[in-house]
């Protein structure tokens, strides 16, 4: 039991513990009904519509969430699959990141999950004022209502939002996932553990055990015991990941400023089903890089349309100094690497990190470890130039 824990037992007491259990925090059957909607003309944007949908209530009045949707042109008698988009800190509802996917031939809705409204500059977003409460974290609203606080909102809004999307003409509820960059990363891990209607979640740089990322030393220790121990008992990824069974692709950099390594395998190990790994050296960190990334859209259509899956980690270990892995795929592997770092500063972001070819025979991909390194994993690159990652490990 962590000291996190012991904490919360002794400040909050069982009963809280009890309520934040994601099966009675959300309401998901009352969730999984179509939400009241209205038409957003003034938002109005080239292929997909513009409106806004019934959320929960905000300190006991209505909120109305705004959101684009967009559907593919679909053949009578077709249906296609469906992406829930959730965007991360500093951001909107993007009508840009809905027509992407429908270029893929998926329908997709992006709402605004912090009261905000398209428009002006990240931090400055026009404000929504039947939006519910402001993003991110939540850490200055610990002592209103659990229902009156961000996440809670967020994630509600998440899961109205699949149940809109899959209401629509044309797409198939029974196949829709979501993915979610920064925040919307965060947000995607408790959402994989709280809606089972999903067949597939995919976090860009978001995760859980926010006390192993950036926000452990920089906020989550400003706060009092209690806030501290009351936002990780609700509101940290990490409790809800062991429901998450569905299969989840984590993508990522190597030294991401808010959500660090440690962080992330944490996540990545409390899943109980397949986890995919996509870890860059040093990938930037912003909205557009995130759904740039084809893994993405690869690992959906694996999953969602019948497609090549990305190339499947199968075991991996060390042998000496020879770090190895073995990696099932459906395409040819063009690349390998080894990505490593000797520091062993506690600001993940701060360690250099370098990369070094590896090996491929056959399924085996393998690596020297160099002396002094602290931290390595594997990477391999497939003929369409789609990567998956090992796990990282701890030097000897």
């Amino acid at each position: 039991m962590t000291a996190h824990w012991i904490a919360a037992i002794m400040l909050i007491g069982i009963a809280a513990l009890a309520v934040a259990d994601g099966r009675q925090m959300w309401d998901v059957e009352a969730l999984s009904k179509i939400p009241q909607t209205w038409p957003a003309p003034e938002f109005e944007a080239e292929g997909v519509e513009a409106l806004y949908y019934e959320g929960p209530p905000f300190h006991g009045e209505p909120t109305r969430v705004f959101a684009y949707i967009g559907v593919p042109e679909v053949a009578e008698g077709k249906s296609v699959p469906g992406m829930v988009l959730i965007h991360g800190g500093g951001g909107t509802a993007f009508d840009e990141w809905v027509r992407l996917w429908n270029a893929r031939g998926y329908a997709a809705i992006a709402m605004d999950n912090a009261g905000g409204l398209p428009g002006g500059e990240p931090g400055e977003r026009p404000r929504n004022e039947l939006g519910g409460p402001r993003g991110w974290g939540g850490w200055d609203q610990l002592d209103e209502r659990m229902h009156d606080q961000w996440t809670y909102h967020a994630v509600a809004d998440v899961l109205l939002a699949h149940s809109l999307l899959a209401s629509r003409p044309g797409v198939d509820p029974s196949r829709i996932g979501a993915t979610g960059i920064s925040w919307g990363g965060y947000l995607a891990s408790i959402v994989a553990g709280v809606d089972p209607r999903l067949k597939l979640a995919v976090s860009v740089y978001g995760c859980g055990f926010y006390e192993q990322c950036h926000y452990g030393p920089t906020v989550l220790s400003r706060l009092s015991d209690e806030h501290r121990a009351r936002w990780l008992d609700w509101w940290d990824a990490g409790n809800y990941l062991p429901g998450a069974a569905m299969p989840m692709l984590w993508v990522s950099g190597t030294n991401d400023f808010a959500f660090w390594l440690p962080g992330l395998q944490s996540s990545y190990r409390a899943t109980p089903g397949p986890d995919t790994l996509a870890i860059r050296l040093r990938m930037p960190h912003s909205h557009g890089s995130g759904w740039a990334r084809e893994e993405t859209g690869v690992f959906a259509d694996s999953i969602l349309r019948d497609g090549t899956p990305l190339p499947k980690i199968a075991a991996q270990g060390r042998e000496g100094d020879t770090a190895w892995m073995t990696v099932e795929s459906e395409t040819a592997l063009a690349t390998a690497e080894l990505l490593y770092t000797c520091d062993t500063n506690e600001a993940w972001p701060e360690r250099p990190w370098e990369s070094v070819p590896a090996q491929i025979e056959g399924a085996r991909v393998s690596a020297t470890v160099p002396e002094g390194a602290t931290v390595y994993f594997l990477n391999v690159t497939d003929d369409r130039g789609l990567l998956v990652s090992s796990q990282h490990e701890y030097g000897m």
